[in-house]
């Protein structure tokens, strides 16, 4: 087959990337994988189609960019070297096939794919975008999350391959290349340039940002590299992203036609359920605590994480946190599709029984006086931390758990945390308990959470330190794919057991569609997979 074009002398990128880090996404990642289809097609015309998104995306330069809303958009205009199927296998997207050791992979690249401006896009420029974000000069998010720590990649334009290889086990080498958007040289150059614009490989391309308000794609003609060689010849001419900050006031755009799709996770659902509004879903990791084991803190004391879980009854916290919407989870974080679908969770959290909490705590040397535990003259002090963007139902079931635990004899309280990310807490380190629910796409990213080094050197916020983990971890990266998955499914066992993290609940996560049919994953919507609905 042809070699793809060449491109000359390259310039070298510009460096001094905005610093950002993936830690905002992992807390707020929410992935499904199922179709989504809807009723008429509403006011919004036929070949254009508005999304409703609950906040502004900033950055769009796709390289720095990792808020999730920014990552949706990036996919309708930047496509990958492979994509995931809703089974967890890998099919070929800019990559026609790939071969993979825990060490390396190896891409064939597309011939015929190009960038907006009709440059072809390389092997060459491959390359480049994988080195670019593999130097830590360029500060990019991107690395660790869609390219190896010390990734190194070499282009053959003669057999317009890109061979990317690590000194340290990657075990989902290949998987995270579906996280990568693909950039052609000019805007690789000058990736600041993007911050509301585009340099398309994808299937649309930005052609009016209104910060704030909307952002508006054009379907690019000749789009023919989609997920398993998917083209864009049924695609939307136009797709609308439209800030709607307020859940309610998207659902009653949606249900007045004035916006065609809108994911909606509260109480608004029980009335677009109730007008047979159609969805589509699956489950996500909600609510989850994680534990400060720092030096002094009290949970650093297994017998204090233990008492205070066995005191509480997670079926009610699942409840109360999702109004009765929620199930058992089956995950730490890892978000459908995934390549492992293990479960580490049932069957390894103690039940509900405070008087075994009790006598867990005096043998730990814990003592209740006047109605309170104290150990060396100090009281057993708990803080509950969370994220109040995540609403009243969570709110409540943090005060139903701090009520738990003070009738228990613990001088425990709430600690409301402002903002969209609770990671800026967790990273300060004054913290005992937060609800934490960590998304990734992939086993091996959640190390850095529960193996690394504590801040301010890495994102191990709890200071974790379990031997079984850290063991079967560095055991599953040595082997590539899914040929780790059970290995990864013990080690996650082991924190769970261990009670670094406890999972509470998961729940639906529902995209609302009338007039239009799509697939969804943890970027959002599959652009190739978006079509208008007759009727």
């Amino acid at each position: 087959m042809p070699s793809s074009a060449g491109k000359g002398t390259r310039r070298t990128p510009k460096r001094g990337v905005r610093p950002v880090t993936a830690v905002a996404a992992a807390f707020g990642l929410v992935a499904t994988a199922a179709a989504c289809g809807g009723g008429s097609a509403g006011g919004s015309g036929g070949s254009r189609v508005v999304v409703a998104i609950a906040a502004d995306p900033g950055s769009l330069s796709p390289t720095t960019a990792l808020a999730s809303t920014a990552l949706a958009m990036n996919s309708f205009a930047y496509d990958t070297l492979v994509h995931i199927a809703a089974d967890g296998s890998l099919i070929p997207g800019v990559a026609e096939k790939w071969t993979v050791t825990s060490t390396s992979a190896r891409f064939t690249i597309r011939s015929g794919v190009s960038c907006e401006d009709g440059s072809a896009l390389t092997a060459t420029d491959v390359a480049a975008e994988y080195n670019h974000i593999a130097d830590p000069a360029n500060q990019s998010p991107m690395l660790g999350f869609s390219v190896p720590v010390g990734a190194v990649a070499k282009a053959d334009e003669a057999t317009r391959t890109v061979t990317v290889t690590t000194k340290r086990p990657a075990p989902f080498i290949a998987h995270m290349a579906r996280l990568l958007p693909l950039l052609c040289e000019e805007s690789l150059a000058a990736p600041a340039a993007l911050a509301k614009a585009t340099g398309a490989s994808g299937p649309y391309r930005l052609t009016e940002a209104v910060p704030g308000d909307h952002y508006t794609y054009a379907r690019r003609d000749g789009y023919s590299w989609g997920p398993g060689g998917a083209t864009g010849a049924d695609l939307p001419r136009t797709v609308v992203f439209k800030v709607v900050a307020n859940e309610s006031t998207a659902a009653n755009l949606l249900m007045a036609g004035q916006i065609d799709v809108a994911q909606i996770n509260g109480g608004d659902r029980q009335r677009l359920d109730a007008a047979k509004v159609k969805n589509r879903s699956v489950e996500g990791l909600f609510g989850q605590l994680l534990f400060n084991q720092a030096a002094g803190r009290p949970p650093a004391d297994l017998a204090v994480r233990r008492a205070l879980i066995s005191v509480l009854d997670l079926k009610d916290l699942r409840n109360v946190s999702t109004g009765g919407d929620g199930t058992p989870p089956t995950s730490i974080g890892e978000v459908a599709p995934t390549p492992c679908t293990g479960d580490p969770v049932a069957g390894n959290l103690p039940a509900h029984d405070p008087e075994r909490a009790a006598a867990t705590l005096t043998a730990a040397g814990w003592t209740k006086s006047g109605g309170t535990w104290t150990k060396d003259g100090k009281p057993l002090t708990i803080g509950f931390s969370y994220a109040t963007n995540l609403g009243s139902q969570v709110a409540s079931a943090v005060e139903l758990a701090v009520q738990k635990w003070t009738s228990f004899g613990v001088k425990a309280s709430a600690a409301p945390v402002g903002g969209a990310s609770i990671a800026g807490t967790l990273a300060g380190g004054d913290w005992d308990v937060a609800w934490a629910p960590i998304g990734v796409t992939l086993p091996d990213q959640l190390t850095q959470f529960y193996d690394g080094p504590p801040p301010p050197k890495g994102n191990n916020f709890g200071a974790v330190a379990n031997p079984d983990y850290h063991r079967l971890a560095a055991r599953a990266s040595a082997m590539p794919g899914t040929s780790g998955c059970a290995l990864w499914e013990e080690a996650g066992a082991a924190l769970v057991k261990r009670l670094d993290i406890v999972p509470i609940v998961s729940r639906p996560m529902r995209h609302y569609a009338k007039g239009v049919t799509f697939q969804v994953d943890g970027g959002g919507i599959i652009p190739s997979t978006l079509r208008r609905s007759a009727g």
